[in-house]
């Protein structure tokens, strides 16, 4: 029987609305819904993280082979949080047409996600040899260690790593390195710290799309966990601090109010003006992205920057 205890959404909503502040974690934007809304994200023209990774993987596709390949040699290409690969699909071209030896192997939270990306891969990329593996990132590699042989090259991009502050950062970054065999490689993206009002304005588009995939998650606790939440209750609210660097996403209730979770048993309780804290998203700087490195058990080995230096893909490689 399925209890709140055993359903990881569930048991993570409670303890979330039971703390204070309240939180919801960011990982669980990503049903359906929340897949679409965060395409329709990264094609805005305020999210320039998007374009800012396209634009570095166009630009340095083929010192991305020759890093990769080393000395001709063969590697797996693990993609941590695959999403529908889209950046991607531009480095796997070139490297389809350099007979560069690889198989790609994504990995999503979403099987919805991941389903798509075969069926898209497999129509575009005939010649691409791919296995996917659904779960969180530290299964999946778990998983891939038992089933693969071979160098592994794990592609961590989007500036995911700034969903961790600086400390979670360094103890996601062991625990990943921990599953990595000597001489094989990260390549991470990191948003840089830059204006703050263009920092902001990537979280707060004027259209509202982010504000509907932020909202989209009480939505879902509404469908899968029976809960009471009215959206129009709360409204999504982004900070960012210039002197950390860290953007901050917050829902924030309109009125004092009650949210009944029916599978959860539960009723929890908000005041006027109550924040959830949503999303932390840390910008960075070349110095705490080489301490980053070094603190995880990493060698940074170079650094991939757009032309205005808004973004970075950051290659490391696994020290002894």
């Amino acid at each position: 029987m399925t209890t709140p205890e055993s359903n990881d959404f569930a048991r993570d909503v409670k303890k979330g609305l039971s703390s204070n502040p309240k939180y919801l974690q960011s990982k669980y934007f990503y049903d359906s819904e929340g897949d679409k809304l965060f395409q329709k994200i990264m094609g805005l023209s305020e999210y320039y993280l998007t374009d800012c990774e396209f634009e570095i993987i166009h630009q340095h596709r083929e010192k991305l082979l020759e890093a990769f390949t080393g000395k001709g040699q063969n590697f797996l290409l693990v993609e941590l949080g695959a999403g529908d690969g889209l950046k991607t699909k531009l480095m796997l071209r070139y490297f389809l047409n350099h007979k560069a030896h690889f198989a790609y192997l994504p990995n999503d939270i979403s099987p919805n996600v991941l389903n798509i990306l075969k069926h898209e891969m497999s129509r575009d990329l005939p010649g691409l040899e791919l296995r996917a593996y659904p779960g969180d990132y530290f299964h999946a590699l778990d998983t891939m260690n038992q089933k693969e042989k071979g160098r592994k090259v794990i592609l961590f991009l989007g500036s995911t790593i700034g969903n961790f502050n600086f400390e979670q950062a360094v103890a996601f970054l062991k625990e990943l390195n921990n599953r990595m065999q000597k001489d094989d490689q990260l390549l991470i993206g990191f948003d840089l710290k830059k204006d703050p009002h263009i920092i902001l304005r990537a979280y707060n588009d004027p259209s509202g799309i982010t504000a509907r995939f932020n909202l989209n998650l009480l939505k879902r606790i509404n469908k899968e966990l029976d809960g009471t939440f009215t959206l129009e209750n709360f409204y999504h609210y982004p900070i960012y601090n210039p002197l950390t660097g860290e953007t901050r996403s917050f829902l924030i209730s309109r009125m004092a109010q009650n949210v009944r979770i029916g599978y959860l048993d539960e009723t929890f309780d908000f005041k006027m003006g109550e924040p959830i804290s949503m999303e932390i998203s840390q910008k960075y700087d070349n110095a705490m992205i080489r301490e980053l490195a070094e603190e995880s058990g990493f060698a940074l080995e170079a650094n991939f920057y757009d032309s205005r230096k808004y973004f970075v893909d950051s290659l490391w490689i696994k020290r002894e």
